[in-house]
């Protein structure tokens, strides 16, 4: 036996220290030791190397056992810890032993302090045995908790199917199923409920009685808060006991919305692909037949004398002809997707054509209306096939939002897009545009998804409804040809797609007399207006042109200005969509104050009853957004000059 012992002996007495160390030899142990007499003494031997075992006398001079012991579990040093002592009382004993103690010896029985420390040793070994799997464990688990709450895509989750009960899931929960990891914990069948009602009775079942037998991968749908649809991949893996029962599952639920998205905008591509092979052949068998037309109706002008209202007949014959085989030609070029060149366009055509289409094909619970000029719309270049597809897009993505019919509306105008206008639209040059607006009156947009609906793939539409693409390639469209698209929408009561393209440099333009900006005389406006942005731009813009401007930034702000210097006041200028007061309540309120109130009321989505609404209260004016600076400057000295 060649037994080797580091030993740090807390004792004051040389010569016990030496009874000791001579008993341990006597067991074959060879010893190296250090005998310290204060608490430094024991920190340097502590901080010098490691020890196996401590071996304490209770009371020294300037020291003792309990005080070492606590110096100890201060540095968390897991050493066997003996004291060896004369005489004391039991009751002193026991309070060493609880205070954390492993034994106590008397000087006079140094036969048990063999035994003792052996003891000692072995528990002290299975000690560290359990702290380094403890420890091991823990590592384990940080390296399972990092893994699983930093893969954002998927989710990681356990949970005991007999019980009902969820164990774990991971952060990503949260994102995913857009609902919170605790409220999964309160209730197990959450993320059942979550599933869309086509699916979810079938991943029930499913569920509870595949999951722990192995047998469990399904795909499904999913429902969000905010009502967009995500799809699922989840699969489940049963963790057995010792005598080899399923008693848990652990499982990976992935999120598969842009796999499933790219699938179906891969068969929508397919299917156009197919109607661009089809439409090929109809175009040709339908010019076949128009061509006789064509030539005949030529042909009968030259050759057969004709009065004028026969000549008139087969003109109108030669016309619809051409007319037929122009509509053959785009809907070949539409179907097989094929570009055309940038030309110049007066867009009142192809707006023309989307509005027939759309009366033609769209539920007759929807009403439709058009508000363009036959005249003096200023033409843009553009290919009038991406264009005709953007307009179709907005139009159908408006007709979805109204499910139980309303209006749909499509209008026109030339628009000047000023700076004052560039810094409320930093998307937006100075410049002509043509702006062509398509509103509804469906559903709306919730806000909280308004900055996402141009992202690729995004969609609140089932798969085979929607592919997530029309808007984002309708957005590509519109910035490729130098414009952009300004959306306005309010749930409940509609939205309004707003198109800005420029006008080519050779289309009609504005007189520069028409330009001229009139000029306010020291007019005091009050400018109510939630947007930071807007509120700037519109207060400079009426200081620069000798107007002073109050600020309020909703309508019951505007309530408290206007009550403390109505006299003062000559104008509002009031937002309609505004948090704690909309517009048309607080205009409503500021009438009561003065029934002879000037006002101008502004907003991004001029839908038919925001105008009913604006008409019923008596405003006198509408400026729509984005307007220019001699709109506002235009609108404003309008109203002021009434009932001078």
């Amino acid at each position: 036996m060649n037994l080797h012992l580091r030993i740090l002996v807390v004792e004051d007495s040389e010569d016990d220290m030496l009874l000791m160390l001579r008993e341990l030899r006597r067991s074959g142990y060879s010893v190296d030791y250090e005998r310290v007499e204060t608490a430094a003494q024991m920190q340097a031997a502590l901080d010098r190397q490691s020890w196996d075992i401590v071996i304490a006398d209770y009371t020294l001079p300037a020291f003792s056992a309990p005080d070492a012991l606590k110096l100890l579990q201060s540095q968390q040093r897991n050493l066997p810890f003996i004291i060896v002592s004369g005489t004391i009382g039991e009751e002193t004993a026991v309070a060493a032993m609880k205070a954390g103690a492993h034994d106590y010896i008397t000087k006079g029985n140094l036969a048990r302090l063999m035994p003792a420390v052996e003891r000692e040793l072995r528990e002290a070994k299975e000690r560290q045995k359990r702290h380094n799997a403890e420890q091991a464990l823990r590592e384990s688990e940080e390296r399972f908790r990092q893994l699983a709450e930093n893969i954002a895509e998927s989710v990681f989750w356990m949970s005991d199917p007999k019980a009902r009960q969820q164990l774990y899931v991971s952060p990503a929960y949260e994102r995913i199923w857009g609902r919170s990891c605790e409220s999964l914990y309160a209730n197990f069948m959450e993320w059942l409920e979550a599933i869309h009602p086509e699916d979810r009775q079938r991943i029930q079942t499913n569920f509870f009685e595949q999951a722990l037998a192995g047998h469990y991968d399904e795909e499904y749908r999913i429902i969000r808060p905010d009502g967009s649809i995500r799809w699922i991949r989840d699969r489940g893996f049963p963790i057995q006991n010792d005598s080899g029962a399923s008693y848990r599952v652990v499982g990976i639920a992935e999120d598969i919305t842009t796999r499933k998205l790219t699938e179906a905008a891969l068969r929508h591509a397919q299917r156009l692909e197919s109607l661009g092979t089809l439409a090929s052949g109809i175009a040709h068998d339908f010019n076949n037949i128009l061509t006789p037309i064509l030539a005949t109706a030529q042909l009968l002008s030259l050759k057969l004398p004709l009065d004028e209202q026969d000549r008139h007949l087969l003109q109108l014959i030669e016309d619809s002809a051409k007319r037929g085989a122009d509509l053959v030609k785009q809907i070949l070029v539409f179907a097989r997707g094929v570009e055309g060149k940038r030309v110049p366009l007066q867009l009142r055509h192809i707006l023309s054509e989307v509005m027939h289409v759309a009366r033609q094909t769209f539920p007759k619970t929807i009403e439709i209306y058009t508000d363009f000029p036959t005249a003096n719309l200023w033409t843009v270049a553009a290919d009038a096939t991406q264009l005709h597809q953007v307009f179709m897009n907005l139009c159908v993505n408006a007709r979805d939002a109204m499910p139980n019919g309303g209006t749909l509306g499509l209008a026109a105008e030339n628009k000047l897009v000023d700076e004052a206008c560039t810094r409320m639209n930093p998307e937006a040059s100075p410049g002509s545009y043509v702006a062509i607006a398509i509103s509804d009156t469906g559903t709306g947009i919730p806000s909280e998804l308004l900055e996402r609906i141009f992202d690729p793939f995004f969609t609140t539409k089932e798969v085979g409804k929607g592919t997530g693409l029309g808007l984002s390639t309708a957005l590509g469209i519109v910035k490729n040809h130098g414009g952009f698209v300004k959306v306005y929408s309010e749930v409940g009561r509609g939205s309004q797609f707003k198109v800005y393209l420029p006008a080519i440099e050779d289309a009609e333009t504005q007189p520069a007399a028409e330009l001229a900006l009139l000029t306010g005389n020291n007019e005091l406006i009050l400018i109510v207006e939630d947007e930071l942005s807007i509120q700037q731009v519109t207060q400079t813009s009426l200081e620069e042109y000798n107007y002073r401007t109050l600020i309020a930034k909703d309508g019951i702000e505007a309530i408290a200005l206007y009550a403390a210097r109505k006299y003062e006041i000559d104008l509002v200028l009031m937002d309609v969509m505004m948090p704690l007061m909309d517009g048309l309540t607080a205009t409503r309120t500021l009438q009561k104050l003065n029934p002879k109130i000037k006002a101008i009321v502004t907003s991004g989505l001029a839908s038919n009853s925001l105008m009913a609404e604006i008409t019923e209260i008596g405003v006198k004016a509408f400026l729509p957004k984005p307007y220019t600076t001699k709109e506002l400057l235009d609108a404003i000295h309008k109203v002021l000059q009434l009932d001078r």
